[in-house]
């Protein structure tokens, strides 16, 4: 029931990857381009603490109501 640390080596290397697409995407004079991927990137970064927050309810809920 602990946490799992793979999670954190996916929102870190989703991190770097899209700060790398942007640094690339300035270079070369796409300013829009390197903002949307930025944007992207927090989004999916968020999608997945989301579905975290959503599986630490479902355990709170279960250990307060006695479900599993």
């Amino acid at each position: 029931m602990g946490f799992d640390v793979n999670v954190v080596f996916q929102i870190a290397g989703l991190g770097i990857v899209v700060a790398m697409l942007h640094s690339v995407l300035k270079m070369v004079g796409k300013e829009d381009y390197a903002n949307w991927v930025t944007l992207l990137g927090f989004i999916v970064a968020l999608f997945i603490v989301i579905s975290l927050l959503s599986d630490l309810f479902q355990k709170v809920k279960g250990v307060f109501l006695f479900q599993n």
